[in-house]
């Protein structure tokens, strides 16, 4: 996929650090300002954190460690393996060479990169909405014909559309960041799902349905700023 490369823009580095909290923040010119992921996690709702919760104690609290370890373990090598790929490289690496983490990419690839990707402007490319937001985004670029966010997710089991808001919210919140730093138009998100099972899923917003997404990004960080206002008061 080299030949679809077009470094139209410079993407500057931030600097990540994490608090006592576990909130992470990232910092540009001297202002810091919280993760797309940290604002999602810590503005959920109750009826979402209930039902982590009941998964928890339903499974067993070390279970429960257990599986969110290997899930993060599997996206982390999912993740290396698809950036790899796009950079022309294959990896050296031969405890994963035969892995299903590498099968799961592959399905990634075949399916949706090698058919749809037009162009790739970034690969973890850090974003930054000053005052607000910032994180990196696994793939920005042209899919579909469309100026895009591209997020790759790894999961045990095949997802519903309704179960994914926050996948949505991460790519609006994304796009807002490269729209203001770069002066583009994105207006489209795209999630690309693999399970262990090599089952993929495909799920995109774009247009009206977007914005809306884009919209609920902003209520969040509104959400955000309020918690953390009331915390210092």
């Amino acid at each position: 996929m080299l030949h679809l490369w077009n470094k139209r823009f410079t993407y500057t580095s931030l600097h990540r650090a994490t608090d006592k909290s576990g909130a992470r923040h990232y910092s540009l010119n001297g202002e810091k300002v919280p993760s797309v992921t940290t604002i999602l996690e810590k503005t959920k709702s109750q009826k979402e954190k209930d039902s982590l919760n009941a998964w928890k104690e339903r499974v067993g609290y070390s279970e429960a460690t257990r599986i969110s370890k290997e899930s993060t373990l599997r996206g982390d090598k999912m993740h290396k393996y698809l950036e790899d790929a796009l950079h022309g490289k294959q990896s050296l690496d031969f405890e994963i060479l035969n892995d299903n983490e590498k099968k799961m990419s592959e399905v990634i690839i075949n399916q949706a990169l090698e058919k749809k990707l037009d162009e790739i402007w970034g690969c973890e490319t850090p974003l930054y909405y000053p005052k607000s937001h910032a994180g990196t985004t696994d793939l920005c670029g042209v899919y579909d014909n469309e100026e895009s966010i591209i997020d790759f997710k790894s999961s045990t089991k095949t997802k519903k559309r309704e179960w994914i808001t926050d996948y949505f919210l991460q790519t609006c919140a994304y796009a807002l960041a490269h729209n203001l730093q770069h002066e583009t138009n994105i207006k489209q998100g795209v999630i690309l799902v693999c399970t262990p099972k090599l089952e993929f899923q495909e799920f995109i917003i774009k247009d009206n349905e977007f914005l809306w997404y884009q919209k609920k990004f902003i209520e969040r960080v509104s959400r955000y700023q309020d918690q953390l206002r009331v915390g210092n008061e």
